[in-house]
């Protein structure tokens, strides 16, 4: 029986958490000639076990609103989302953890970006428990900046490339895929990894991939963020940014399955609904202006290979 970890698991995506706010932190600080935001902390129990620490930051000067979020939760019963593809699974106790990231900037040159990294354990008196990984990020820009799009797909094919070259496209296509709002035919953003029922590697390997993927997102993202950050930007731009956030508010409440885990286990609503833009607007029939930057979004919102010559004109 492969033995699992969970308490190194907790104490990585604790010191994860901790480091990636103050790494954010500092680039919010050097974004402009105030002082930078901070991220308030925000420590909860759940009642029927566990709890968390909710980070936010919000009103800084390059971002808008953003959380790091540890949770780490028990339940005496998977709730549906978690149980659906494996039904010999239901009726366990369970034991969730993980560290989630959404970070909304206030240019809108600067995309937003969402990450997580999470064990879920299903155990039950007198069986060998079930557990898994799962997460991934993904990177969603309103204004396309091809170095961007590489450089991101770039740190997520290095940090799977040690666990085998088939990891990166099988992760890279699961992202496409998931990330799809199928009710406006196309993806959320540009991509990036996504992996769940991790665990054919064994604990220990799985493991050490959970951290490959949460050091590149951090290495990755910051790398963008430092790049836009002091580009210029109209109320053209920023109208813009708030009617495509709409898509991201869109997709978080029809189809994260994190985002529904969450609400079926009776997890902390101020924690779960953080991940929402504090500003987006929907507007009645919006078409882009033929050949604008905004009309060529549209050109990127489908799954495209990012590592070869093959990228959208």
């Amino acid at each position: 029986m492969t033995e699992i970890h969970k308490e190194a698991v907790s104490e990585f995506l604790l010191a994860y958490q901790n480091s990636l706010c103050q790494q954010l932190e500092k680039v919010d600080a050097d974004g402009g000639t105030a002082a930078g935001a901070t991220f308030i902390s925000d420590e909860w129990r759940r009642e029927e076990g566990g709890g968390g620490i909710t980070r936010v930051i919000a009103d800084g000067q390059v971002f808008e609103k953003g959380g790091v979020n540890y949770s780490r939760i028990k339940g005496r019963e998977l709730p549906a989302t978690a149980s659906a593809s494996r039904p010999e699974i239901a009726g366990r106790g369970f034991e969730a953890m993980g560290v989630s990231i959404v970070m909304h900037p206030l240019n809108p040159m600067v995309p937003t970006s969402h990450a997580n990294i999470r064990l879920f354990v299903a155990e039950k008196e007198g069986e060998s428990p079930v557990w898994w990984f799962g997460g991934g990020f993904d990177l969603t820009p309103y204004y396309v900046f091809e170095e961007d799009c590489v450089s991101w797909h770039r740190h997520a094919y290095e940090a799977c490339k040690p666990f085998g070259e088939e990891v990166y496209p099988k992760f890279k296509a699961w992202c496409d895929d998931y990330f799809y709002l199928a009710h406006r035919k196309e993806t959320r953003g540009v991509g990036g990894l996504f992996f769940d029922d991790l665990q054919a590697w064994g604990f220990d390997q799985s493991f050490e991939f959970i951290k490959a993927v949460a050091r590149a997102y951090a290495k990755a993202y910051v790398e963008i963020v430092q790049r836009r950050m002091g580009s210029a930007y109209s109320e053209t731009h920023r109208a813009f940014q708030l009617y495509r956030r709409g898509r991201y508010v869109e997709f978080n409440l029809v189809f994260d399955r994190g985002t529904l885990f969450g609400l079926q286990s009776g997890g902390r609503t101020e924690s779960i609904l953080m991940s929402l833009p504090p500003r987006a607007e929907w507007h009645y029939g919006f078409e882009a202006e033929p050949g604008s930057r905004e009309a060529d979004l549209q050109n990127y919102l489908r799954p495209v290979d990012w590592l070869s010559a093959d990228k959208p004109v």
